[in-house]
């Protein structure tokens, strides 16, 4: 693969994305003669970039920067690049795409803030790190909380009145500090008649924290006492 056209005119970046196999080496392909590191690198930082806002669209201009070690404001330009839209924005279009209703929990039950949820495929939600969720000490949060919301997010996508988790099998990456926030992901991976294995991926600034594969089960609504 390579480009898929020959380029005689200054070099567009977004065809460039668009159209170079990730791994190509510019400086051989047919039709461009030369082509800078520095242009190079930062069409290598768009492709990263919007892979990231792909994974996780809550990250702030400012997250983003310290990711890339690079300016805000060449952060701001390369959005612009890629006509991807301010974090505010970005959280309205989430919002507005939140139309299902939980089905086994109520909204209060949900650790986290519920951002996107597919009743019986999959989920997405925030946790927003405050002091008191962390060890005064460290300021590093406590590892219940990313369970916490692992765990009623694996339940909220169970399509089901009610549902409990049978067992957990969890791994904590990296340490969580105050002030982040952790964006976790969860998706139905299979279903055997009551019984789901549901699989939680936890994220802070596009790097995995936590994963945890949940065994779930629907049950009825009327528990016996």
């Amino acid at each position: 693969m390579g480009l898929f056209f020959s380029i005689c005119l200054p070099i567009n970046i977004l065809y460039i994305i668009l159209f170079l196999a990730p791994g190509t080496n510019i400086s051989s392909v047919e039709g461009v003669s030369v082509v800078s590191r520095e242009s190079a690198s930062k069409i290598e930082r768009l492709r990263r970039l919007a892979r990231y806002l792909d994974r996780d669209p809550f990250l702030t201009d400012e997250d983003l920067a310290q990711i890339f070690k690079v300016s805000v404001q060449t952060i701001r330009l390369d959005r612009t690049v890629l006509k991807i839209p301010e974090h505010r924005q970005r959280l309205k279009n989430v919002a507005m795409g939140m139309g299902t209703l939980l089905r086994t929990l109520s909204g209060g039950e949900v650790v986290g803030d519920l951002l996107d949820l597919e009743v019986g495929h999959n989920g997405t939600s925030i946790l927003y790190v405050t002091p008191e969720m962390t060890l005064s000490k460290t300021g590093v949060l406590r590892g219940h909380h990313l369970f916490a919301q692992a765990n009623s997010l694996a339940v909220a996508v169970i399509n089901a009145e009610a549902a409990l988790t049978g067992m957990a099998r969890v791994s904590f990456k990296q340490p969580v500090c105050c002030g982040e926030k952790v964006l976790a992901t969860a998706v139905i991976k299979s279903k055997n008649g009551n019984k789901y294995m549901v699989k939680v991926t936890s994220y802070v600034k596009g790097g995995v924290v936590f994963q945890g594969k949940f065994i779930v089960f629907a049950i009825s609504e009327e528990v016996p006492q």
